[in-house]
This record gives structure tokens, sequence and C-alpha cells, in this order.
């Protein structure tokens, strides 16, 4: 990463690098630190949180079905099954779109040396962000519930609606800025 006056970076536990503006506190590290430890993105899939939202879905999609009782026990516990499994890209998404935000405040105040870091953040927020969505939709594309899948997929077109042009319009800020454009 290229750094130079007024962003400064800090190198964190893991090897993260995070940007921030040293004349703006909104913009400091406690914002950025979200995004990639604790409470972020990273930790979200380190912590094989997706993975582990989806093993009760394949485990339900195991049950017998033989019987009436059997067939609405395993329908009933595919339900919830998808709808935990849709949490966790939800979340994701939510991070995702914090990141193209913060992408877009670092693009307008940051220097040519740095604005480029914020621009990448935005199109691989963004990349993750559409591959979550499709996450979310392929579970509730199978939920019974259909007025919870309308909600669920209704959040996730939000999301998209709202941060996939922010973070195309944070590239093409950024593209200009470095092209003379």
């Amino acid at each position: 990463m290229v750094c130079s006056s007024p962003f400064k970076s800090h190198r964190v536990t893991g090897g993260s690098i995070f940007l921030f503006h040293r004349h703006d506190p909104a913009l400091g590290i406690g914002q950025l630190a979200p995004l990639h430890t604790g409470h972020g993105v990273v930790q979200l899939l380190s912590d094989r949180a997706d993975a582990d939202a989806f093993a009760p879905l394949a485990a339900a999609y195991g049950l017998p079905k033989d019987t009436p009782e059997q067939a609405a026990h395993k329908a009933s516990v595919l339900e919830a099954a998808l709808d935990g499994a849709s949490a966790v890209p939800l979340q994701i998404m939510e991070k995702c779109a914090e990141g193209i935000a913060l992408a877009g405040q670092y693009a307008a105040k940051g220097s040519v040396l740095a604005v480029s870091d914020a621009g990448c953040a935005a199109v691989l927020c963004k990349a993750a962000l559409q591959a979550a969505s499709l996450n979310v939709f392929i579970n509730t594309k199978l939920m019974a519930d259909r007025s919870r899948a309308a909600a669920l997929d209704a959040r996730a077109d939000a999301l998209l609606a709202e941060f996939v042009p922010r973070a195309d319009e944070t590239f093409t800020a950024v593209s200009g800025k470095l092209r003379n454009k």
C-alpha cells in the first residue's frame, strides 16, 4: 500500500493494513477495524460462520420423509435451516455495504497516492456483496414461507440497489482521479 499525507497506514494483527484520515476522526481506525477484525467480513468467514450455518441445512436434507410425520418434521427443520443459512450472507452483504460507504468517503478525501486503495476496496466489496446475494437467493428460493423469503430477498435487493451503484461511482471517481479525467 502506498500512503501519503493526509493518510496514514497502520498494521494490525494478522497483517491487515488500515488506512485512515488524520484530520477527520469520523474516518478513523475505529470505523475500519470492524470491517477487518472481530466484527467484520474476515471474521465471519474465518470463523466458518457460513459453513456452520449451512451444516443444519445439509443435515435437514438427509432427514427421512417416509411417513407424514417424518415429512412434516423434515419440512419444518428444512425451513428453519434455510432461514439460518440466509443470515450469514446477509450479514456479509451488510458489512460489504459498510465497506463501500467507507471507500466512497476515503475516495473523496484521499490523496492520489492513497485513493487507489479506496477504489480497490469499493470494487472488491461490490463483488463480495453480489456474491453473498446469490447465497441469500439460493436459500430463499427453496423456502416454503414465501413471505419470509420475500422479506429476505427485499433486504438483499435493497442492499444491491443502493450499494452496487455507489461502488461503481467510487470506482469511476477514483479512476478519473488517477487518469486525470
